[in-house]
């Protein structure tokens, strides 16, 4: 029986750290609030989550009891290396690295504002290659609403001719859907999500949505973009040109 005072490994570490600090923004709850429930003290919970200290066993557990999940991932037996190298799973698109190389970059993110029908949220989404996992994976940076920062995998099937972003979890999903990038590396489509209410309430909101390469954009703003920004008509004239080409369709009964 392992020891309740035994260390997680670093990378243990961080991955508790994310799903503790995803929970907390998920039930918006503060960590005052998970400190007491798990009987810890806040200083220790603070360096747990900022790096400072490494989990231990005991200090898991007690999250876990608290939140009611599992905050560890379980162990798997390691998937049999590709033959032909770095492939991804088959329901990402069995995609090999090489195939995909030209999609890794940083990208500037816009789309329609939920709070400001007028503005323009903009963030950065990096898309790089993932080795544990063998498959492109995404994160959001630069957002506004920190506490609502997406990753997760990019599905690139040969069928649709499409990319797909996915985040999931828990079962709760989001989808961005996009095109193929344009000679100039742009990618235009939908992002399908949940916008947040008050209380605990959650509407299902699609927008159009660009991905921009960083390099294309001088000087890039991020956060709420209003009419007086100087980018503001550069980020207005792709979102237009999402539906306006069209990269998607918008339908009303």
């Amino acid at each position: 029986m392992p020891s309740p005072d035994k260390q997680l490994s670093a990378v243990q570490s961080r991955q508790v750290a994310e799903k503790v600090r995803e929970e907390l923004a998920r039930r918006r709850i503060s960590r005052q609030a998970l400190a007491e429930q798990a009987k810890l003290s806040l200083s220790t919970l603070e360096k747990v989550l900022g790096g400072r200290r490494p989990f231990t066993l005991a200090t898991t557990v007690r999250l876990e009891q608290a939140l009611g999940v599992s905050l560890r991932k379980a162990s798997e037996p390691a998937p049999p290396a590709a033959a032909n190298g770095e492939v991804s799973p088959d329901g990402l698109g069995a995609y090999s690295h090489r195939a995909v190389a030209w999609l890794e970059g940083t990208y500037i993110t816009v789309r329609p504002s939920f709070g400001d029908k007028e503005a323009i949220y903009a963030y950065r989404t990096d898309i790089a290659w993932d080795a544990p996992s063998s498959s492109l994976v995404f994160r959001e940076g630069e957002r506004l609403d920190a506490a609502y920062t997406q990753y997760g995998e990019v599905a690139v099937p040969n069928q649709s001719g499409h990319i797909y972003l996915v985040t999931n979890r828990h079962g709760q999903h989001r989808l961005i859907t996009v095109s193929r990038p344009t000679i100039l590396g742009e990618m235009y489509g939908i992002i399908t999500t949940l916008l947040a209410g008050r209380g605990s309430l959650l509407t299902p909101i699609a927008a159009p949505i660009a991905f921009l390469p960083v390099k294309l954009i001088a000087k890039p703003t991020l956060g709420r973009v209003t009419k007086e920004d100087p980018n503001y008509a550069t980020y207005r004239e792709h979102l237009r040109k999402t539906v306006d080409e069209p990269f998607a369709l918008f339908l009303q009964g």
